[in-house]
């Protein structure tokens, strides 16, 4: 009889990968979503905090919850809300749990610094605002390896690189895109950016360099939305529509972005898919808004190199998602993802896990993964240094670090420091009130003095002409 052709099954530890929904009493109920239409992800998450895009009545706002504090949020619970229209997007400090920042449609960025404790009243006050978008901001992140560096993408069709801790521009790419950019996202150590844009083309760029050193018009032939990021070695993961409106996946490689290395179709609907990847798994969790299902792709060496793995489904569609980085996750119980999905009324977590009988620590699962070290300093970042995440091991799982103040230090104070005068006994001085707050009222005296003088030259400039006028008169 003929031999039956059998179909080699892949070996791949995380071919078993399952998700499963948290207990009722652990989701966070009685949250008001922002119904805002923006493919934002609506939600940002680490091992302190979960912060969610909220509805919000003039203004913009968003909510910040302590992991722990699960079950029904107190409709009281204070939010952030600084902007003066709505919030975007938010993204939170991958070297500091404590600092998110959130970007709007008032055009602006605001950084916060996020208390360990739930405060008693809303946080209105940003660390910093960051201003010179034209039009609505709707994209933020974070460098992944330098201190401080964040980028925001509005639709001016601008791209922006901020120094945090000195509320400066570092860097505008301006002549880059021709329509509304759709994502950004970064490669492994910083020094390159993916973007997608309705111009239906992907660029690579270098930043510092202001240049676009590869680019693919019309990855995906649809006319719908396309997100791209950078996966392991240089290659870029892309997901869109075909032009049928089905729904695709491509891999590509930067240095032949002619032919896809996979280009995969998957179904018909048109939700926009949100790419999350873990680089220590090499899996991509395909999200789509409105959809009800994660699905999950392994990236490998090997044809077809991108390799479907299974389907979270459930019945609720999700609104938006959060995605918790590695050193957020339980080892002792396998888990390698956890996501925060959105319902209209409610965040629910979901926990990837790979079955293990062992009870010991799976190396194999938990390589050293990025920790809250930056690696370089934003200058350093802008000179032109590279450097790669400064790797932390999950042996003994990860405990986070207490609240670490972000600092602004607006260069203009720091040259214009007061002599050293004679110091004061601190008997009869709040010896609370820091350098930082007594410079900034110096500040304030400064400008305000230098008001005080323009308005006496005005008016002695009146007068002046006043004199003449009457003089001419007489």
């Amino acid at each position: 009889p003929p031999a039956m052709s059998r179909r080699v099954v892949r070996q791949s530890k995380f071919r078993h990968v399952f998700g499963q929904p948290v207990k009722a009493d652990q989701m966070y109920e009685d949250i008001r979503v922002s119904k805002v239409t923006c493919d934002s992800s609506f939600c940002a998450v680490n091992p302190k905090f979960v912060a969610i895009i909220v509805e919000s009545g003039g203004g913009g706002a968003f909510i910040v919850l302590p992991l722990a504090k699960t079950g029904r949020v107190d409709k009281n619970h204070p939010l952030v809300t600084g902007h003066t229209a709505p919030v975007l997007d938010i993204d939170w400090c991958p070297h500091n749990d404590n600092v998110i920042a959130s970007a709007s449609e008032d055009t602006t960025v605001m950084v916060w610094q996020i208390p360990d404790y739930v405060p008693v009243r809303n946080i209105t006050e940003p660390v910093v605002t960051l201003e010179g978008h034209s039009k609505r901001v709707s994209i933020i992140s974070w460098h992944p390896t330098a201190r401080n560096v964040l980028l925001s993408a509005g639709c001016d069709n601008l791209v922006i690189l901020w120094n945090v801790g000195t509320g400066e521009m570092l860097l505008a790419l301006d002549d880059m895109h021709t329509d509304l950019i759709y994502n950004v996202g970064w490669n492994r150590n910083g020094s390159l950016l993916v973007t997608t844009c309705k111009d239906k083309k992907v660029r690579v760029i270098d930043p510092r360099k202001q240049r676009i050193v590869a680019e693919k018009t019309k990855p995906h032939d649809g006319t719908r939305p396309i997100r791209a990021i950078f996966v392991a070695d240089g290659k870029i993961f892309t997901t869109g529509f075909s032009r049928m409106s089905e729904r695709q996946l491509g891999l590509w490689d930067l240095n032949n972005f002619e032919e896809p290395i996979a280009l995969q179709e998957m179904d018909t609907s048109n939700g926009v898919l949100l790419p999350f990847y873990d680089a220590d798994s090499s899996i991509v969790y395909l999200c789509g808004k409105g959809d009800s299902s994660i699905r999950y792709f392994e990236i490998t060496d090997e044809a077809p190199y991108v390799h479907y793995l299974n389907t979270y489904s459930s019945k609720e569609p999700q609104r938006g998602m959060g995605f918790m980085p590695k050193r957020g996750l339980d080892v002792s119980k396998c888990e390698i993802a956890r996501f925060f999905k959105l319902h209209e009324r409610k965040c629910e977590p979901i926990v990837m896990t790979v079955p293990r009988k062992s009870d010991l620590f799976q190396d194999d699962l938990y390589p050293d993964t990025p920790g809250p070290e930056p690696a370089l300093e934003a200058d350093e970042w802008l000179s032109g240094k590279d450097a790669e995440p400064i790797l932390i091991s999950l042996r003994d799982g990860y405990v986070p670090i207490k609240n670490r103040e972000l600092k602004v230090v607006k260069k203009n104070i720091l040259d214009s420091k007061p002599p050293p005068g004679p110091r004061r006994s601190h008997s009869t001085c709040d010896s609370d009130f820091s350098q930082p707050a007594l410079e900034e009222v110096l500040e304030e005296i400064r400008a305000l003095k230098e008001t005080v003088q323009a308005q006496e030259k005005r008016i002695s400039d009146l007068e002046n002409k006043l004199c003449q006028f009457t003089n001419g008169t007489d």
